[in-house]
């Protein structure tokens, strides 16, 4: 049995995430690195050449002035995804997708064909969408609460599935001498109707080498988790501290196996910032720099996300933090819910508030090379990850990792020396579905096989047995 290895994520976040403000002042990275296709190209294949199993595109469809800059123009997922394809063989290829604004089919097939162009390495990071202005970009008065997101979402997935087994492996014999293209026989219609979608099907799209596009999910909430215990086979997450990731790891895995599933098929990546240098006094001065060049006015009005962007400069900073916690709702409720309750318990101002979220973004790993490599590798091996995702912005930056962290890790043991497969599902260890049509037939031939040889079987107990021949007596 191959020795567990550490998973590797690349977050392409161009000119600047959340926090990230003065990132794209950075000579090293092109102002419009967003929308620049030759530079998410340069990092998918330094990501590949580091022998990473995936590069991560996320997305979220609503903006305001006080957005994070990447988030303010940057390409869609999946059309960037189909170009990466053309140009990688190994990396996988993941990107975010609302279940709350799209369409099972139509949102399968474009996946699918990812999957298709890619040769199986698509993945797919399920979310319901947390900003609740999205509702206007689609025709809906509000947003969907809690329940109806996760309950979307959770039979979205489901549907996406069931079209993905559209054809068994081999419903296309394509075979000339007998002018048979399809066999009939192994095309199957969905028909599903649901409590949120009804879908007829078949998806017009055959089998993958990789048999379905690799399930992602993030959500901190208990429905969160509730719907990655069940669906997902990668969870995206935070780990500010090694007993935080644990209990996190530790809770999803239990949770899956109480749904029936192999916890050993979640996998689960916190996000995570590194800062490296020569020396670990160089690197803490280098963190400190970065930290210190955050805005403060910047974070002021990020703040307000969470809370279905709520505008926090309309407050005295110096007055207790407002009470505002029903806000996020029906937007990212968890993380409103602790920011308010952060700063009941500890009776924190509004610019304390702000200030606690600036220093609590500080990251554990932080050093010179062999103290990254030596922190990376206690939290994998205590059980605090699976693998990690690792935030991209200026080369550089990246290539300190992949250049002198990387080698020490792969010395050790602890990340592979040459990829185990050309599809995202063999390379992160993961098993292909079985098409659910072939494993129904499967399992009816067993039956018919049972079944005959108990009736041979009986039919041999209830046979007489000859009479005995008399012996001769002389």
């Amino acid at each position: 049995m191959s020795r567990r290895t550490l998973k590797l994520g690349a977050v392409l976040l161009g000119v600047g995430g959340p926090g990230q403000h003065n990132t794209w002042l950075d000579p090293e990275i092109p102002a419009d690195a967003s929308v620049d296709i030759g530079w998410y190209l340069a990092r998918a294949k330094e990501a590949e050449a580091a022998l990473f199993d995936l590069v991560f595109i996320v997305d979220s469809q609503f903006i305001t002035e006080n957005s994070p800059n990447h988030y303010l123009s940057r390409l869609e997922p999946l059309t960037l995804l189909s170009a990466l394809a053309v140009h990688t063989s190994h990396v996988g290829l993941v990107g975010t997708a609302t279940t709350s604004y799209n369409e099972p089919f139509n949102l399968a097939r474009r996946l699918y064909s990812l999957d298709h162009i890619s040769g199986g390495r698509a993945g797919w990071n399920v979310v319901t969408s947390g900003d609740a202005g999205t509702a206007g970009n689609y025709s809906r008065d509000e947003h969907y609460d809690y329940a109806t997101r996760y309950g979307r979402a959770r039979e979205h997935v489901q549907v996406a599935q069931g079209l993905w087994d559209s054809y068994e492996a081999d419903a296309f014999p394509r075979d000339r001498d007998t002018k048979v293209f399809l066999d009939p026989s192994k095309q199957h219609r969905l028909d599903h109707k649901g409590e949120y979608f009804s879908v007829v099907g078949p998806l017009n799209l055959e089998r993958s080498a990789q048999g379905q596009p690799v399930i992602f999910q993030a959500g901190d909430s208990e429905e969160g988790r509730d719907l990655g215990a069940s669906v997902a086979e990668v969870i995206f997450t935070h780990a500010p501290t090694l007993d935080k990731a644990r209990a996190f790891r530790t809770e999803l895995r239990e949770r899956a196996a109480a749904k029936g599933r192999n916890p050993d098929h979640v996998l689960i990546l916190p996000g995570i910032s590194l800062v490296i240098a020569d020396t670990d006094e160089e690197a803490r001065a280098k963190e400190d720099a970065k930290l210190g060049g955050r805005s403060f006015e910047r974070a002021l009005k990020e703040l307000g996300r969470p809370f279905g962007w709520h505008d926090f400069t309309q407050y005295d900073l110096d007055a207790p933090f407002p009470d505002v916690a029903a806000l996020g709702e029906r937007s990212f409720r968890t993380q409103a819910e602790g920011i308010s309750k952060l700063a009941k318990d500890n009776g924190y101002t509004l610019r304390q508030v702000v200030q606690h979220l600036s220093d609590a973004a500080r990251s554990p790993f932080v050093g010179s090379p062999t103290t990254v490599a030596d922190t990376i590798e206690h939290w994998f091996e205590q059980g605090g990850f699976d693998g990690i995702n690792v935030v991209i912005n200026a080369p550089s930056e990246f290539a300190l990792f992949t250049e002198r962290v990387l080698p020490i890790l792969r010395e050790r043991g602890v990340v592979r020396s040459e990829y185990e497969s050309s599809t995202l599902r063999g390379n992160l260890g993961l098993p292909i579905p079985e098409n659910r049509h072939t494993a129904a037939r499967h399992a009816t031939e067993q039956q018919t096989t049972a079944s005959q040889q108990d009736t041979a079987d009986q039919q041999v107990a209830t046979e007489e047995p000859a009479a005995p021949t008399a012996a001769l007596v002389p």
